[in-house]
């Protein structure tokens, strides 16, 4: 059989790398909030074939009209995607008329999203508020349905702790993004978080509702040689269900599903399998470990090794 929880050390190794890595990222540069959460506009606008200006010309324009803080991107598609402070209709009118006269090209709107300040902060706010009521429900929802299970709490908690770790993994992967990509954090991220969340715990109650049936079935078995034997009988139905289906089906999404929806995909596809693989990696080796009290021999291993 394999042996899936002797290496378990070097797993938590491992994401602790991936999300320092991003964390590290969003640390230095800051968080890279959309509108949707800081409040602005964003007017994405196509010119007429060749007469299309350089992203600094339109900041140069953004600049005259006494807004100093407009980012401007290329899309796919040859459009412009500008970020800025919040418009009103006449600033807008007059910036777009002010690209007409310079360009000498007829300018077409394409897009334009306005949010205010505090629309945004309370976006930031129930956001918080939704993924802690989640938190806290799957602790109960775990401990209630482990309850003729010893020590069912730990279940619950230690799906919250797999949890962290996919929405760790999730906005370590928005950072590195945000750095090669210009990436930010939006609505559509906010909604890929929660799915995410969604799938991540799902997934761990399967792989704990398949130790808490050995537990009765396989009692006389050592706990960590339990735990694992369940992790191996659920592994099928981990990578075909996760990996198999819905993950290629992101992957297409991330590939050929433009611009707007890149991001969106990409995160998806990270958090989802950061999910499944928290579920086998994270979640029960850490079960194991709580229920033989490892952390009681890290220094002592320590101190014999000096």
């Amino acid at each position: 059989m394999i042996d899936i929880l002797s290496k378990k050390y070097w797993y938590f190794a491992f994401s602790l790398i991936v999300i320092i890595a991003g964390i590290t990222i969003l640390a230095v540069k800051g968080m890279p909030l959309s509108i949707d959460f800081t409040g602005g506009s964003l007017l994405e606008v196509q010119f007429e074939q060749g007469k299309t200006p350089q992203p600094a010309d339109i900041v140069n324009l953004y600049e005259t009209a006494g807004i100093d803080d407009a980012q401007v991107q290329t899309t796919e598609d040859g459009t412009l995607l500008i970020r800025s402070s919040f418009l009103e209709n006449e600033e807008r009118d007059s910036i777009l008329s002010a690209m007409e006269t310079e360009t000498g090209s007829t300018v077409t709107v394409i897009r334009f999203d306005s949010v205010g300040p505090s629309i945004g902060s309370q976006v930031t706010s129930r956001a918080a508020l939704a993924v802690s009521v989640a938190a806290l429900g799957v602790v109960l929802f775990i401990t209630y349905v482990f309850r003729n299970v010893p020590n069912a709490f730990r279940y619950g908690v230690c799906a919250i702790i797999a949890m962290v770790h996919d929405v760790a993994v999730v906005f370590s992967a928005a950072g590195i993004g945000a750095l090669l990509f210009d990436w930010q954090i939006d609505a559509l991220f906010l909604t890929a978080l929660l799915t995410v969340i969604g799938f991540s715990v799902q997934d761990k109650v399967v792989v704990f509702d398949r130790i808490r049936e050995n537990t009765s079935t396989l009692r006389r078995l050592e706990y960590e040689k339990l735990v694992n034997h369940s992790i191996v009988q659920t592994l099928q139905r981990s990578i075909n269900t996760q990996l198999m289906t819905v993950e290629f089906l992101l992957l297409a999404l991330a590939l050929f599903g433009g611009v707007t929806l890149q991001e969106f995909a990409v995160i998806l596809l990270v958090g989802l399998f950061s999910g499944t693989y928290s579920s086998i990696f994270i979640a029960a080796p850490i079960l194991v470990l709580w229920e033989k009290r490892e952390w009681k021999n890290w220094f002592r291993r320590s101190a014999a090794n000096a």
